[in-house]
């Protein structure tokens, strides 16, 4: 069975990187079935999208490294992460969703990434689009976390730092020869009167918005008074540019 599409959400802290995720979610899932998945240690997705979740691949990675020595979960440790990444995935009616947890702590955690790379792909084959929810910065390049995504959605708002991090995102997937069918910077929070200068300030940093989603104050009242913000009208104005960003996604099905 072929994998479906894979878009990972990449950018700054703080950009609006889950909010865009999880419309992102909502929307793909009336064209199909959606695999979520929050990378972010802070794991905000699953708030952001009305879901509760029980379970994380962090807990269950600190239960097998903490194994006894002489166990055997312990001599069988990528198997078992490998199963409990599969148990971690959450069913909801629009979509499934998988939380990575907290961060990994002390110790290096490039053999885990390597079993979520695979677990990802794996996984992927059975929906016809996977939504990767990313660490903030660029830590999920340097680990090869998003090797096999088909479009990265690099976030920025109308900041001069965040701009900075979606250009060192795009260049640093070059270095790194990362082939992502689609590098695609989006702007959050836009404005009228932001908007010109975010396009300058962009080009000077040699990269391309490719999307805008306006500031919509409907967003940061969802979010103040805790509610879903994926849940915020359909035709208010961060909604229906959600709706164009869509449109563009399903273009490279």
């Amino acid at each position: 069975m072929p994998r479906g599409l894979a878009v990972a959400v990449s950018g700054k802290g703080g950009v609006g990187k889950t909010f865009i995720s999880s419309m992102l979610i909502k929307r793909l899932s009336e064209h199909g079935t959606v695999l979520a998945i929050d990378a972010d240690p802070d794991s905000n997705l699953p708030q952001a999208l009305g879901a509760k979740v029980t379970k994380s691949v962090g807990e269950s990675r600190e239960a097998i490294i903490d194994a006894p020595a002489r166990s055997k979960v312990a001599s069988a440790k990528q198997e078992y992460l490998e199963l409990s990444i599969h148990e971690s995935v959450e069913e909801f009616p629009q979509f499934d969703l998988l939380v990575m947890g907290r961060s990994e702590g002390e110790g290096c955690y490039c053999a885990v990434n390597h079993v979520i790379r695979q677990v990802i792909d794996t996984r992927a084959r059975g929906y016809d689009f996977t939504i990767i929810d990313c660490h903030a910065g660029l830590e999920h390049l340097s680990r090869r976390t998003t090797r096999d995504v088909d479009i990265m959605l690099v976030v920025t708002d109308p900041t001069k730092n965040a701009l900075q991090t979606a250009a060192r995102i795009v260049q640093l997937s070059k270095e790194l020869v990362i082939e992502f069918d689609t590098v695609l910077v989006v702007a959050n929070r836009v404005t009228e009167e932001t908007r010109p200068l975010l396009s300058k300030v962009a080009a000077e940093n040699q990269i391309e918005i490719g999307a805008y989603i306006p500031l919509d104050p409907v967003v940061a009242m969802y979010d103040m008074q805790g509610k879903p913000v994926s849940e915020i009208p359909r035709d208010s104005p961060a909604s229906s540019a959600i709706d164009d960003l869509c449109h563009i996604i399903l273009a490279h099905e």
